[in-house]
């Protein structure tokens, strides 16, 4: 660790600061589209087939570029500051910022492979009660709960902080060159799988080939994650997930934007 150089980071010059935000969000855009043209007609509610192995994965990390990029740019910009920082004296390693991105994308990866197992596996091996016309909406609707009370846990804040405090974070794991930066953003990514692992099941609940649903899942992590109240952001996004939660489980099609399985239309999943 090398905390006095995270102490002595210079503030980054506005062009920079600009550039690298317009870069992310850019990025995201970009995801966004892709994402929407993938996946247009492909949304058939909770629990939607996840296809084959190469679409999820390909599809995923594009959609945690799209969702997560802008609510990371403060821990970017921090980096990239240190990284200006440590390039004045001849110690900064080229590309690391990106290298750090990397890593963090690399631990959703890893999340995204876990959340394509329980889907397959639900798929395969779910037995019929499980179906919309028997307990599926119970099952949606309770999964969409727990992403509600995980909201109000102690681990939960923990990885929030982390995710919420870039100099804080950075201080304790700051780790050298590229083989440092990569591990800094797996480890960052890590936090953040913590932080948002319990959302991302309710947008799986909701319906993952969803872009609206998406959009959705994505400002609520923005909001937890950039707004200054933290406690109020989080406590807002408890309630109204336990309320959309118990919507889906017993009035699903009185939910604004909701794909009920039964009446879902489209193209089936490439597998």
């Amino acid at each position: 660790m090398e905390p006095t150089a995270v102490r002595r980071a210079p503030a980054l010059p506005r062009r920079i600061t600009y550039g690298l935000i317009g870069s992310l969000l850019v990025l995201a855009a970009v995801s966004w589209w892709f994402t929407d043209d993938r996946m247009t007609g492909m949304d058939m509610g909770p629990g939607t087939e996840p296809g084959s192995l190469w679409f999820w994965v390909s599809s995923w990390v594009v959609m945690m570029a799209a969702m997560m990029f802008p609510s990371i740019a403060p821990m970017v910009l921090m980096h990239r500051r240190i990284q200006l920082g440590k390039r004045d004296r001849g110690e900064a390693a080229t590309g690391a910022t990106s290298v750090f991105i990397g890593g963090y994308l690399l631990s959703w990866s890893a999340a995204g492979l876990v959340g394509y197992v329980v889907l397959w596996a639900g798929h395969e091996w779910s037995p019929g009660f499980l179906g919309w016309d028997s307990a599926g909406p119970y099952v949606a609707g309770g999964a969409i709960l727990v992403a509600g009370l995980y909201q109000l846990t102690p681990f939960k804040n923990v990885c929030l902080t982390k995710c919420r405090s870039p100099f804080e974070f950075l201080l304790t794991a700051w780790r050298p060159g590229r083989i440092g930066a990569l591990r800094m953003g797996v480890e960052h990514g890590a936090w953040c799988v913590g932080c948002c692992w319990a959302l991302m099941l309710a947008l799986i609940a909701l319906g993952v080939m969803s872009v609206g649903w998406m959009i959705f899942i994505a400002a609520l992590i923005a909001l937890e994650k950039l707004l200054p109240w933290k406690t109020v952001a989080n406590r807002s996004i408890a309630v109204l997930l336990i309320v959309l939660g118990l919507g889906v489980a017993f009035a699903a099609e009185d939910v604004p934007g909701l794909t009920v399985p039964s009446e879902a239309a489209g193209p089936a999943m490439p597998m």
